[in-house]
């Protein structure tokens, strides 16, 4: 199974799990409740998984200017 991690608000690459020994509970996507796993991961038809983070400049952003948490896409 392929993980591709994307900054929900930049959309930059963050990076790449593929391994096949790597399941959703090692990564505690297990914890997740069905709203919060449907905004944060999304499957594609190939078997790829994409998970929707906030890379550290986008949380630093959101940090110093948080009326930009209110934008639909604040740091596109």
């Amino acid at each position: 199974m392929a993980i591709n991690y994307i900054c929900r608000h930049c959309r930059t690459f963050q990076g790449r799990i593929d391994s096949h020994e790597v399941t959703e509970a090692r990564l505690g996507f297990d914890s997740l409740t069905p709203e919060e796993r449907r905004d944060i991961i999304a499957y594609d038809f190939n078997g790829e998984v994409t998970v929707r983070v906030t890379c550290d400049h986008c949380r630093e952003a959101l940090e110093a200017n948080p009326e930009l948490s209110l934008l639909t896409n604040p740091l596109q």
